[in-house]
């Protein structure tokens, strides 16, 4: 599917500029706005579990039971000072409603986030529940474009829960060894998709 180049280099520019504190080992202004006592961590594996290397795999763990290879690309952590580490998922939007994680479409994100505290668990990390995601909204209202866009930049909190993620693991094992197809389910938007296009 084609890229997004947009909020791609939205994330890019949160990160360069949380890596300029992340060097002093100072908390992001918007940090200090949200009372979230974190500075930005620092680790030299930090590259690749977000994928500044382009390799598409980010952080990795084997789950040995079932011989998968788990892997998640993370936007950026944070350590508060219980050297706990805290996942931050950075999302780009344009729009006029309140931000919020409680629509349908958001339920992803909150998953998302799970699997990566799953992940740097596994990896042996002390990490926090409560995860954030960092929303840059681009504002609409301006009277010009005049080749600028404007973000209101905000924080929410996710309290995540890790306890679905290995027992997804052990079903996904059953299921790719399974000679028979899984049935349809009637709320993924893939399995329409098959749907129609067999119709077709």
């Amino acid at each position: 599917m084609p890229g997004w180049a947009l909020n791609s280099a939205v994330d890019q520019l949160l990160k360069n500029e949380f890596d300029l504190l992340r060097k002093k080992g100072q908390a992001h202004k918007l940090m200090k706005e949200y009372e979230i006592d974190a500075i930005p961590f620092k680790h030299p594996d930090l590259p690749k579990w977000r994928d500044d290397v382009y390799r598409y795999i980010g952080a990795s763990v084997l789950h040995k039971p079932t011989n998968l290879e788990i892997c998640g690309i993370v936007d950026d952590i944070w350590a508060n000072k219980k050297e706990e580490l805290i996942i931050v998922d950075y999302k780009s939007t344009s729009t006029t409603k309140e931000i919020s994680l409680d629509d349908e479409y958001k339920q992803g994100y909150k998953k998302q986030m799970e699997v990566y505290q799953w992940i740097f668990r596994q990896k042996g990390f002390k990490v926090c529940d409560t995860g954030y995601f960092v929303f840059a909204n681009a504002g609409k209202n301006r009277p010009q474009f005049d080749g600028r866009l404007e973000f209101e930049m905000s924080i929410i909190s996710h309290q995540g829960d890790d306890s679905w993620v290995e027992p997804t693991i052990f079903e996904i094992k059953k299921c790719l060894d399974s000679k028979e197809i899984p049935p349809m389910d009637p709320d993924c938007e893939f399995c329409e998709y098959r749907k129609l296009i067999k119709a077709i």
